[in-house]
């Protein structure tokens, strides 16, 4: 087993959590989070897991730079061959295109670099595809990458740009006498400072009164920008030959010779390697533990909306204890049917003095008029289903409102399609048949309850006068026996009819036994209503459940950012054993000999990257100036 597998597995681990979308919900800056996510995963499927799997595989490097910065030109001239396609018109470059030699062919067209590209041969290749072509001249363990323009007026070719330069192990980074100031390129060479990448820079189309000078400012701008010391080429302006458009040998003989200097020399191209590797793996300490923090904004945002769901939820429910003990469910047709049931008007005027005759009437009407009491239940039975209904609209409609508050929310029901319809400011249409049956149960349970209770009664002739079923009845209508909320002659009505099925059942139960039934009875049924709007919550909080990162991903995210760190060590050093660098320490790519290799940082450079490199860079010893900072920039063309 490799002292480096570890590290790859680890660096495939993290890889495996970016396979979703972390980012679902509009909550914090959701957009750059999944930039975030895809510009890391990109590295890791273009350049890390890939290199790291072959630490000894050909070295890419990305020709990138602005519009005109004659990028395409450039790579013709060092290969000495028409191999890409400059031109005036922009963009230019639809499709990249790699250069390599015949001995390293099979390595790029096998995608283990840039897996998500196609690869074609053709004389033209396609946008979205990767044109590899062969060139006899370019040196072998060296490939050239001819990138679009980053700051191509295409998006798409932007995005490939970025995603091309985070795939290189060099950066030939190309710009004009010009447009050296831009802002845009600069963006790109602060992101290679921050991850060491391995780094020169070409200046074309420098005037010749300009030679010098142009090279002197901007490496000022290096300078404050971090990366003083970078390798610089300048590349005067010259009037290109008509039979191919490419520049003459002497024009580009530096960059040629430093190129090949660094692909002849094993131990050149390793510190490349381990410098741009080294740099990338640093920069998920920092990259990885920000991708956790923001999908733990996901997660908040989340659990936000499933409390503020839970809140008028509760509420609904809280509206249904209500509605059970305000005596509202003992008027109107309850009402109506319990007088058919005792079959008298002025029962409660002498309910104290006279519960044993109102029993024994009671008791005929059990046994002899079984129509009222199934009347009864059945209006019974149809109140606390409304009531149902009416706790569950309520609690829809304020949790719809609470979720259109916030802009994560809406954004959902947006996305989901829900809010124009306004389904979910209502009850589902299937309550109502769940509600019957959530009702049915309970009134079976209270049969059992009341059959329970009588199997342990001494006087069992009382019990059984009375029946089951009317006895249960008298129980249901028991838990509706607080009077809250009504006023005048329904006071007395429906108090009186709560108390009056409380007062029977005690004489056949007893008080005591009584109250306990009615508690067992009230708590059952409210159990099974709560049952109902959880399940009516879940409307809302499905579409959570739907898209929400796992709860797990953050703490594993810092974890695998914390093995990668620690595991970085087994890192190979230039010369293949392992480095024993703690914090990176890759060796440094010197231009005052070709392909000479040295280490430490070169003097006079402030400010370093991991293990002392100069940040981004390899030096070649420039003196850097102070002051100063990106500019205005004007136009420019390719060559």
């Amino acid at each position: 087993m490799s002292r480096s597998d570890g590290l790859l597995e680890a660096l495939r681990e993290l890889r495996r959590h970016l396979d979703r979308d972390l980012f679902p919900l509009a909550a914090g800056d959701a957009p750059a989070g999944r930039a975030a996510q895809r510009e890391l995963a990109g590295q890791l499927d273009d350049y890390l897991i890939p290199r790291l799997t072959a630490l000894d595989a050909p070295l890419l490097a990305v020709v990138g730079g602005s519009t005109g910065a004659g990028k395409s030109t450039l790579v013709n001239s060092v290969v000495g061959a028409d191999v890409t396609e400059p031109g005036v018109l922009r963009p230019t470059t639809l499709a990249p295109t790699l250069v390599t030699n015949p001995a390293d062919e099979a390595w790029f067209t096998a995608q283990h670099v840039l897996p998500g590209l196609p690869r074609v041969t053709g004389a033209r290749g396609q946008p979205g595809t990767l044109r590899v072509v062969t060139a006899p001249s370019l040196p072998a363990g060296l490939a050239l990458l001819d990138a679009p323009d980053i700051d191509s007026v295409v998006a798409a070719n932007r995005e490939l740009a970025a995603q091309l330069l985070a795939a290189a192990d060099l950066w030939l980074f190309t710009t004009t006498a010009a447009r050296y100031a831009d802002e845009v390129p600069w963006g790109f060479l602060r992101a290679a400072r921050e991850r060491s990448t391995a780094l020169a820079v070409v200046l074309s189309r420098v005037p010749p009164e300009a030679l010098g000078v142009v090279r002197k400012d901007l490496a000022r701008l290096l300078e404050e920008n971090g990366l003083g010391g970078t390798r610089l080429f300048e590349v005067p302006e010259l009037t290109l030959p008509e039979e191919n458009g490419r520049l003459p040998r002497s024009a580009v003989r530096d960059v040629t010779d430093w190129l090949t200097g660094i692909a002849a020399d094993a131990q050149a191209r390793a510190r490349v390697v381990r410098q741009t590797l080294s740099g990338a793996l640093e920069s998920l300490a920092v990259r990885v533990p920000a991708l956790a923090d923001a999908v733990d904004q996901q997660h908040a945002a989340a659990r936000e909306l499933r409390s503020l769901t839970a809140d008028a939820y509760t509420a609904g429910l809280a509206a249904f204890d209500e509605g059970m003990l305000d005596g509202s469910l003992l008027r109107g047709e309850v009402l109506a049917r319990w007088q058919d049931f005792i079959g008298t008007g002025d029962l409660m005027r002498s309910l104290e003095s006279r519960v044993g005759r109102f029993r024994d009437r009671m008791v005929a009407l059990f046994t002899g008029r079984p129509a009222p009491e199934n009347d009864l239940r059945v209006a019974l039975e149809s109140g606390v289903e409304a009531l149902i209904r009416a706790s569950a609209d309520g609690a829809a409609e304020r949790a719809l409102d609470v979720w259109t508050a916030r802009p994560t929310g809406r954004a959902l029901l947006e996305e989901a399609g829900v809010v124009a319809a306004g389904r979910l400011g209502r009850a589902s249409s299937d309550l109502p048949a769940r509600a019957e049956t959530a009702v049915r149960g309970w009134q079976g349970y209270v049969l059992d309850l009341v059959r329970e209770e009588g199997a342990d009664r001494r006087s069992m002739a009382r019990f059984t006068s009375y029946g089951v079923n009317g006895a249960g009845l008298l129980l249901m209508l028991a838990v509706f026996a607080s009077t809250g909320g009504l006023t005048g002659i329904e006071v007395g009505i429906a108090g009186g009819t709560s108390v009056l099925s409380q007062k029977l059942l005690e004489a056949v139960f007893g008080d005591q036994a009584v109250r306990t039934l009615t508690v067992k009875a009230r708590a059952d049924l409210r159990a099974r209503v709560a049952i109902l709007l959880d399940e009516e919550a879940d409307r809302f909080t499905g579409l959570l459940d739907a898209v929400e990162p796992p709860r797990e991903v953050g703490t594993a995210l810092r974890e695998v950012a914390t093995a990668v760190r620690e595991r970085r060590r087994e890192l190979p050093s230039a010369g293949g054993g392992p480095s024993g660098v703690t914090e990176g320490g890759p060796g440094e790519v010197r231009g005052d000999e070709p392909g000479e290799v040295t280490g430490g940082r070169p003097q006079g450079v402030t400010g370093s990257g991991p293990g002392g490199m100069p940040p981004g860079g390899i030096p070649d010893g420039s003196r850097g100036v102070t002051g100063g900072g990106p500019g205005g920039a004007r136009e420019g063309e390719e060559r």
